[in-house]
C-alpha cells in the first residue's frame, strides 16, 4: 500500500477496501518509524491529520469524493496552512502559526485530501542541498551520507522513501526538479502563473512557482488538475480555461521531436548522468519520437543572471522579517536600529544573509544598472534562445542536475559550486517555461539521476504524455531505496 500510486489508492478508498484513516495511521507510523533518521518533516499534528481523514471518509460515504479524497499529502513548510506551524525553514518564523490557507492548501482540503505534515526545508529556499534548513540536514534515503537536493528536498526524501504518496513544492531555480532527480522521483515545475503562489512566502517574486511532487508522472497529471487554475488573490495568475492533464497520458509519441541543446552536454555533465541520458533517449527512439539539436546560446549565462535577479528580489521580499510585525524578535536590545540589526543577525541563517548582501549591492546606484538591468536584458534573451529552440522541436531534454547528489557537507565551503548544481534548470525557470524531471537510473553507490524535460508555455500536457510513456516501458519510479521496510 505504501508503494500504490494515487489512483491504486483511490479505488482502494472508493470500493471501501481501506478508509482514509486507516490510510492516513499507516502512513504516520511510516513517518514515526523513518523520519527520525531522516529528518524530512518540520511539523506532524497527527490529531489535525486524522480528523482530516475523518472528515474525508464522511465525503465518500457521502458519495461526494473526488479522485483525490481521503489520500495523504504533505506540504512543503513554505506554504501557509491555517493553524499549523510554517517556518519556511527559518528560526526567523521559528512561531509562526499561520492564520490562512494558501491557495494549493485550500484546493488539495477542498478536494478531501489529508494533510500530513509540513516537510523540511532550505531556509527561506535557498539552497541546493536542504543543508540550510534551521531544523537541521534532511537525509537522502537512496544514501544517508548524500544530500537529497534543494529546496524541497525534505518532501522529495518522504516521497522516496513512501513517508507520503504526493506533496507540494515550490520552484524557482530548480527546487522541485533538482532534488527529484536526486532523490530518484518525479516532479513538475508548471508554467509561470497557472498555479497561485498566494500564501506561498515568496523568495524571488518573477521566478517561484509552486507544483505538485510524487513517484510517477500520471500521479502528477491528478495533482496539477486540482492544483491549477486562476486565482484573483495571486496579481500573477493566469486567467486560462481549466485542463484535464491525464487526458493525454497514453498518446502515442509518434512524430514527436526531441530538442537536444548542445550546450547541456558539453563539460560539466557526470559521465555517469551523461550515459543514463543516452540510455533514457534511446527508449524515447523506440518510442517514436525524433532528435533533434538545438541551441540555447545564453544558457552559459543562466546561474549568474538567476544569483543577480533571485538576490536582488529576495533582499526585498525579507525586508519584511523585522522583529516588529512577527516572527522572532531578539531579546536584547537598546533602540529600534538595534533590534533591526540583532533580529536579523539572529533570525537568519548564513546564506539568506549572504543573499540579501548580495541583492542590496545589485540594487544599490552604483551597481543597479551594471548588474540588476543588464541581467534583465539577458533573461529576455535566454527567453527568446527557447522560443527559436521550440521552432524545431516540440520538447526539449537534457539532465536535471549535473552530478548525483553529492555527499553532506561537501559543497558547504564554496557557494559558487553549491549555485551551479541548477545550472540546467534555472534556465527554464528564468524564462517562466514548464520543466520536470524524472527517474532514469543510478550513478554512483545507487544514487539516483533524473531526465529533465522542458515544454513549451501551457504543454504540460505533452510533458506529461512523454514521461508517462517512458514510465510505462521503465520501472525506475517504481524502485524504492533499501531499507525502507515496505512489506
Amino acid at each position: 500500500m505504501l508503494n500504490a500510486s494515487l489512483r491504486q489508492l483511490s479505488v482502494l478508498l472508493t470500493e471501501k477496501k481501506i478508509s482514509s484513516t486507516e490510510l492516513t495511521q499507516t502512513f504516520l507510523a511510516h513517518i514515526k518509524a523513518l523520519n527520525p533518521n531522516l529528518n524530512a518533516f518540520i511539523t506532524l499534528d497527527e490529531e489535525k491529520s486524522l480528523h482530516q481523514a475523518k472528515l474525508a471518509d464522511q465525503m465518500i460515504a457521502a458519495g461526494k469524493a473526488t479522485s483525490l479524497t481521503g489520500i495523504p499529502i504533505a506540504h512543503k513548510d513554505i506554504f501557509c496552512a491555517n493553524g499549523w506551524l510554517t517556518t519556511c525553514g527559518s528560526k526567523m518564523l521559528a512561531n509562526f502559526i499561520a492564520p490562512y490557507d494558501a491557495t494549493i492548501v485550500q484546493l488539495f482540503d477542498q478536494a478531501g485530501m489529508v494533510n500530513l505534515g509540513k516537510t523540511n526545508m532550505d531556509e527561506f529556499a535557498m539552497g541546493s542541498s536542504n543543508e540550510t534548513s534551521y531544523y537541521g540536514p534532511v537525509k537522502n534515503p537512496w544514501d544517508k551520507q548524500a544530500v537529497p537536493g534543494g529546496s524541497s528536498g525534505g518532501a522529495a526524501c518522504a516521497i522516496a522513501a513512501r513517508l507520503i504518496p504526493a506533496a507540494t513544492g515550490s520552484d524557482t531555480g530548480g527546487s522541485i526538479r533538482q532534488p527529484a532527480a536526486l532523490c530518484g522521483i518525479s516532479g513538475i515545475r508548471p508554467t509561470y502563473g497557472l498555479v497561485s503562489r498566494y500564501g506561498m512566502i515568496a523568495l524571488a517574486s518573477s521566478i517561484d512557482q509552486a507544483g505538485p511532487m510524487a513517484k510517477s508522472a500520471e500521479d502528477l497529471a491528478l495533482l496539477l488538475n486540482t492544483m491549477a487554475g486562476f486565482d484573483e488573490r495571486d496579481s500573477t495568475s493566469l486567467q486560462r480555461e481549466k485542463e484535464d492533464y491525464t487526458q493525454d497520458l497514453n498518446k502515442p509519441l509518434n512524430g514527436v521531436r526531441i530538442g537536444l541543446p548542445k550546450e547541456f552536454f558539453t563539460e560539466g555533465i557526470s559521465q555517469e548522468v551523461a550515459d543514463a541520458i543516452d540510455a533514457a533517449l534511446a527508449e524515447y527512439r523506440k518510442l517514436g519520437a525524433t532528435l533533434v539539436e538545438v541551441s540555447l546560446p545564453h544558457g552559459q549565462y543562466a546561474v549568474p543572471v538567476y544569483c543577480v535577479l533571485a538576490s536582488a528580489e529576495a533582499s526585498s521580499n525579507l525586508a519584511r522579517f523585522d522583529g516588529i510585525r512577527y516572527g522572532y524578535r531578539a531579546e536584547h536590545y537598546t533602540n529600534l536600529e538595534d533590534l533591526y540589526t540583532k533580529t536579523r543577525t539572529e533570525g537568519f541563517g548564513e546564506e539568506v544573509k549572504r543573499r540579501i548582501l548580495i541583492g542590496t549591492l545589485m540594487l544599490s546606484h552604483d551597481y543597479y544598472e551594471a548588474y540588476y538591468l543588464q541581467s534583465q536584458r539577458i533573461r529576455r534573451l535566454i527567453a527568446k534562445d527557447f522560443t527559436t529552440a521550440f521552432e524545431q522541436c516540440d520538447l526539449i531534454m537534457g539532465p536535471t542536475s549535473p552530478t548525483v547528489a553529492f555527499n553532506i557537507g561537501e559543497k558547504n565551503g564554496d557557494p559558487t559550486q553549491m549555485y551551479l548544481a541548477d545550472t540546467y534548470t534555472c534556465t527554464a525557470s528564468l524564462a517562466g517555461l514548464p520543466g520536470m524531471s524524472i527517474p532514469i537510473g543510478f550513478g554512483a553507490n545507487k544514487r539516483p539521476i533524473g531526465l529533465q524535460i522542458i515544454g513549451n508555455y501551457f504543454r504540460e500536457a505533452q510533458m506529461l504524455n512523454a514521461a508517462h510513456s517512458y514510465q510505462r516501458v521503465t520501472n525506475w519510479h517504481e524502485l524504492t531505496p533499501p531499507e525502507m521496510n515496505l512489506s
